[in-house]
């Protein structure tokens, strides 16, 4: 058994303890351990099962294998999910058993792809990405490391996502297009033409709303 310490303990992290936990079920080495948060409130609390051991900062004091990092917000989860590959920690992918995804598929360290999403060919995916529930990711797609594909989201042919964003719950983007990066896509957008990087565009179609600075 490889022991899995989940960094977080919210909403997303028992999203991928229930993951973890199901993989496990199935018949793979990694088996969550517990979880580590910075919410003192959360402490020596049992969720799904599952101890809350302590912070984050106390990583070192507790025996694991590897980690992964399960914090919704994009900043602060590639923040940490830097640091902690920064310091040499194998880094898994939670991937849920009912995912679809072609052969060719490339994943980065520290995935998470939720029940229902289908991942077509030619498709990169990076480090510390979340594909949320249900959503779709058609052929040839490339998503930068950190972005977060939110739920119901329909990503077309081709399309380029950009490190660290958000494509909010139900978007569109259609085929051959380009999403910058940190950029917020809102919920329900159609996104017909190219958005800058740091920009947030709302609407059918989308239309830029908001920018700022990197």
């Amino acid at each position: 058994m490889q022991r899995v310490l989940i960094l977080g303990a919210g909403g997303h992290a028992q999203v991928v303890a229930d993951i973890l936990l199901r993989v496990h079920d199935a018949g793979t080495n990694w088996k969550p351990v517990g979880f580590l948060d910075d919410d003192s409130a959360l402490a020596e609390t049992v969720i799904l099962g599952l101890p809350v051991l302590g912070s984050i900062a106390q990583l070192d004091e507790f025996d694991h294998d590897a980690v992964i990092v399960a914090i919704g917000d994009d900043r602060t989860r590639a923040r940490i999910f830097e640091s902690v590959r920064a310091r040499g920690e194998q880094i898994v992918n939670a991937i849920h058993p009912a995912a679809v995804l072609a052969p060719d598929v490339r994943l980065g360290e520290g995935v998470m792809i939720c029940a229902g999403v289908v991942v077509n060919t030619g498709t990169v995916i990076g480090d510390n990405v979340i594909l949320n529930t249900s959503c779709t990711v058609d052929h040839h797609n490339h998503i930068g490391n950190h972005a977060h594909i939110a739920p119901g989201v329909h990503l077309g042919g081709d399309v380029t996502i950009g490190e660290g964003t958000l494509i909010g719950i139900g978007a569109t983007v259609i085929p051959q297009r380009t999403v910058g990066a940190w950029s917020v896509i809102g919920a329900g957008s159609v996104v017909s033409k190219d958005i800058p990087a740091h920009a947030t565009a709302v609407g059918m179609p989308a239309r830029v709303i908001q920018t700022a600075r990197s």
